[in-house]
């Protein structure tokens, strides 16, 4: 697929209005052919525009039209994952074969929510059927469903450059419920995001909808976030990335005339407990087994195990070796971008000067956005001091927290704020401490994992990740799996309707046949 680093506003390539940029090598730092074009709040606007022209045909799409609209960007994916993956590893120093996992799953994730739309459950379908001769007022009949918001601005992620970019799940999410999708395509990957989008707006093409339902814009600053925020035709923005960030974009959007709902995933260490009788169990498995998951992908996922405590005894010394020695192992490897590896170093000195001791490195950089593996240790007295222990080191490192006492392991339990994970290694001798250390861990985290480690996760029905602030900005909502669709829909209810009038879900036949409540009982009637 040739590149020309225009805007795609609809099915039109737009030239630049402001500026332009090449995407940078990070491995070689070179900048790379071609030119991507940079816009404004103009391009915002037509973008806007035409997905608000887009939304009530898109929206009322049947549930079999959408649902093989998705699977045709499903098919789009695999035809182009090798190049895809060739050209996000040159923008991003990630290997081919990952990125082509990556791809994989994003074509998974199209086809996961085209199943959501054909069982239609999404819709949330409610019927209180009507009760004429109810004492002492009638009931007119009241049909419930779930809509789409409208259009939706997606902001594009640095560290996963397929599944959390433009043919992400977001992206997946939000045309499944029916809502058109701007994407903010992300600086570090521009050549990357212009191959997915164009192959979504050929699969748009492919299947007869309006060209509003997908624009993809890039800008220089923070004028064209602003400008999809502020935009009045705009109903929804999701964003992951720093808690700067996406605090800043939740603070415009409830500044508006009228306030919409931003939904950030933005901090999180996923804290790993590791309980006595386990840890004298199998203290060094453990421990290379949390290192080699948090050396995944430069430790640069939203998912990465950053934190270990365990109370000093039988294992712990065992646990700690085993991580010194997978992390000693680990060669220095290209982080994401400038200014990720530049955070990066700036935090292992926060690190340092709160007074956590490194006890190993793994190889020196030979690259200039090159990162070193680090592991620290910390006494818990020490973490309990000083909280800025517990906030994130984005890249590869991990701090192991040496606990003196059960007492003390509770309380720094109760010391981490919202958390997208938090997990747990037990045996069955745990299971009282376990017991009594769930209550503090649900109420600060979307998902609990035991005798496993935070990342990677499935995406399914179950997945949830989320959680308390400042993990994310709204803890009732995931943004990975078939639930995240929920962020994007909102209930009307329908009453005293002749059936002419009433949408496809609601219709007396069921002609989609998807199930729905019916004064309380679940049914297909």
């Amino acid at each position: 697929m040739e590149l020309n680093g225009h805007l795609l506003i609809g099915a039109e390539d737009v030239a630049a209005t402001a500026g332009t940029m090449k995407a940078l090598n990070p491995a070689t730092n070179l900048e790379i052919e071609p030119a991507f074009a940079f816009g404004g709040a103009a391009e915002v606007d037509r973008a806007a525009r035409l997905a608000d022209e887009a939304f009530d045909s898109f929206h009322a799409t049947s549930l079999a039209e959408r649902a093989a609209f998705l699977e045709r960007i499903a098919s789009g994916l695999d035809v182009i994952a090798a190049e895809l993956a060739q050209r996000t590893a040159l923008e991003t120093g990630l290997p081919v074969a990952q990125l082509e996992g990556e791809a994989a799953k994003s074509a998974t994730q199209f086809r996961q929510f085209a199943e959501v739309v054909r069982q239609g459950r999404f819709r949330q379908a409610a019927i209180d059927a009507a009760q004429p001769d109810r004492q002492p007022r009638a009931r007119m009949d009241h049909r419930l469903q779930k809509i789409a918001i409208g259009p939706v601005a997606i902001f594009g992620a640095s560290n996963f450059p397929i599944s959390y970019s433009v043919a992400g799940g977001d992206t997946a999410a939000a045309l499944a419920a029916g809502c058109p999708v701007i994407l903010k395509a992300h600086n570090a990957h521009p050549g990357s995001s212009e191959v997915q989008g164009r192959m979504i707006r050929q699969a748009i093409e492919d299947a007869g909808l309006h060209e509003g339902v997908f624009s993809l814009v890039r800008g220089g600053g923070n004028e064209i976030g602003e400008a999809l925020v502020d935009h009045p035709l705009i109903k929804g923005v999701t964003f992951t990335g720093s808690e700067v960030g996406g605090m800043a974009l939740y603070r415009r959007a409830q500044q508006r005339p009228d306030p919409i709902p931003v939904f950030t995933e933005m901090t999180s260490v996923n804290p790993t407990f590791v309980l006595p009788a386990a840890l004298a169990a199998r203290g060094h498995d453990i421990g290379d087994g949390f290192a080699e998951r948090m050396l995944v992908t430069v430790g640069q996922a939203c998912l990465k195990p950053a934190i270990v405590l365990a109370i000093d005894g039988p294992g712990y010394e065992a646990m700690k070796q085993a991580m010194c020695t997978r992390v000693q192992a680990m060669p220095a490897r290209t982080m994401l971008t400038p200014g990720i590896n530049t955070a990066y170093r700036r935090n292992l000195e926060r690190l340092a000067n709160a007074g956590a001791a490194r006890i190993a490195a793994g190889g020196d950089p030979q690259g200039v956005w090159d990162g070193q593996a680090m592991l620290f240790e910390v006494d818990g007295a020490r973490a309990l001091e000083d909280a800025s222990l517990c906030e994130e080191v984005f890249g590869p490192a991990a701090l192991v927290m040496r606990v003196q006492d059960e007492a003390q392991f509770f309380a720094l339990a109760r010391q981490f704020h919202g958390q997208l994970s938090a997990t747990l290694q037990i045996d069955t001798g745990d299971h009282a401490l376990a017991s009594a250390l769930l209550p503090i861990l649900e109420r600060r985290t979307g998902r609990i994992v035991i005798n496993a480690f935070s990342h990677p996760q499935e995406v399914s029905y179950a997945s949830i990740h989320g959680g308390p602030f400042p993990a994310t900005s709204d803890s009732r909502f995931t943004s990975v799996g078939m639930t995240s669709i929920e962020r994007f829909l909102r209930p009307v209810c329908y009453q005293g309707f002749p059936d002419a009038l009433l949408p496809e879900a609601l219709k007396r036949a069921n002609p989609a046949g998807i199930w729905r409540l019916n004064d309380g009982a679940l049914s297909k009637d």
